[in-house]
């Protein structure tokens, strides 16, 4: 490979941040139930990051569960409490649940903070946490990180954060949502599932 030029594609280390303490941490309400019979019983949130040359740039999504849709999503330079709240408002404003919605998430410091608890007790959301260490307790937003990842962006680095930015808005808006087919919603996209269940509810 030295000879020809050539070099393997490696990924990159996590970013390193301090463990917070929790402030307030809820039940795990979820229990891996993660197959609700409708849109907006339950959302699964969680961050990852993203490699650019001008830093990291991190993602948080909120997933309904019922269709696999990303419902609200954020973006930012640092990995903050606004960084969640903005993609939970993202979440509330699209779908403007007329019932409480249960949303999971994991321990971090961002969800444990009273920002988070109080705008979840503001719009009538209902907060479950995984237990700690336990990611399979958040699997389904730990998946779609995994197919961004694999079908998008392929552990490259971006050259600006804009540019990263677009890209994933590009993979999430006009891809994922709409015309990826997921084996869990009979090779529908999320949006094409969520249709077919509107279209059944008004033959009924």
């Amino acid at each position: 490979m030295q000879r020809a030029g050539l070099k393997a594609q490696v990924g990159y280390r996590k970013p390193r941040h301090r463990g917070g303490v929790a402030n307030i941490v809820t039940p795990n309400r979820l229990q891996r139930q993660f197959n609700p019979s409708a849109p907006n019983e339950a959302w699964v949130t969680d961050i990852t990051f993203i490699k650019t040359h001008e830093g990291w740039l991190y993602l948080a999504v909120v997933v309904d569960l019922f269709s696999r849709r990303v419902v609200g999503w954020s973006m930012q330079s640092r990995i903050t409490k606004e960084l969640v709240l903005d993609s939970l408002l993202m979440a509330v404003w699209r779908r403007s649940p007329n019932s409480q919605v249960i949303v999971h998430s994991d321990q971090g410091s961002q969800y444990t903070s009273h920002d988070w608890q109080e705008f979840l007790k503001q719009h009538g959301l209902e907060g479950s946490m995984s237990r700690r260490g336990n990611c399979h307790d958040n699997a389904v937003a730990e998946s779609f990180f995994q197919l961004l990842k694999r079908e998008r962006i392929k552990k490259k680095v971006y050259a600006t954060r804009e540019h990263a930015r677009s890209d994933i808005f590009d993979y999430i808006e006009l891809f994922y949502n709409s015309k990826r087919r997921h084996g869990f919603n009979d090779q529908l996209s999320p949006i094409e599932y969520e249709q077919q269940y509107e279209q059944r509810l008004e033959c009924v």
